[in-house]
């Protein structure tokens, strides 16, 4: 039944970005491009993307997610270290120069166009080479995420 939600779940995302226009390169790289044409069409997206995520988490807070035993918040007392900042980096410069984020590259790659396709490949060889290379590194300790999510 997760699974069958997961998919569920995935094809609205990818409907949501579709309708949205979000799918198309051009309109990211607009939004970024706050000293050109500026195209603030992204920030209404994000904006309706939190409210409705703000309502539902307010909402359910207090109650138990249907298909698992309990929600996953973000752990207090993360912390902000140098994986993280260059990770955000690395993927904010990608962003910027492609216009391409996951999402959508795994939306356009249901095209078959093969730009899409490559960097669907890209992105998952990274996933698993990066994830390879920090259970490799002494002393880290995952939150565990990426497992539960099966995406490893």
């Amino acid at each position: 039944m997760q699974s069958i939600t997961s998919l569920i779940s995935g094809i609205l995302f990818a409907i949501g970005l579709s309708i949205s226009g979000m799918t198309d390169p051009a309109k990211v790289t607009g939004f970024l491009d706050v000293t050109g044409a500026w195209d603030p069409s992204l920030a209404w997206v994000m904006i309706g993307a939190i409210a409705v995520f703000a309502s539902a988490f307010w909402g359910f807070k207090k109650s138990r997610p249907v298909l698992a035993p309990a929600f996953n918040p973000p752990k207090s007392g993360m912390k902000v270290d140098g994986r993280l900042i260059a990770g955000s980096a690395i993927f904010g410069v990608g962003w910027g120069l492609s216009g391409i984020c996951p999402g959508p590259a795994v939306v356009n790659a249901a095209s078959g166009n093969a730009v899409y396709l490559l960097f669907a490949l890209a992105m998952a060889v990274t996933l698993v080479v990066g994830r390879r290379v920090t259970h490799g590194q002494a002393g880290h300790a995952s939150d565990g995420r990426v497992e539960d999510a099966k995406l490893a």
